[in-house]
């Protein structure tokens, strides 16, 4: 039973998630050969102020925010 797991962004609608688990299934039927009603798809919404990419949270992105600084190295 693949289980695929999506994280995305959260205000996606009904519509784009079903396409999207539609198009996930399709794929992974073709590729490995289950059976569609064995592919199961887990969508986990996350805020934008729950993600970071290259150390800057999406919300600061979102709202023209600088980087964050760099942190300084660590010592051994």
């Amino acid at each position: 039973m693949p289980t695929i797991r999506v994280e995305l962004f959260e205000g996606r609608t009904l519509d784009q998630k079903r396409a999207l688990a539609q198009a996930l299934t399709e794929a992974t039927v073709r590729s490995i050969g289950a059976s569609p009603e064995s592919v199961d798809v887990v969508f986990t919404e996350v805020a934008r102020h729950n993600w970071a990419t290259g150390g800057q949270l999406w919300s600061d992105k979102a709202a023209g925010a600088p980087p964050a600084p760099k942190a300084a190295p660590l010592a051994d």
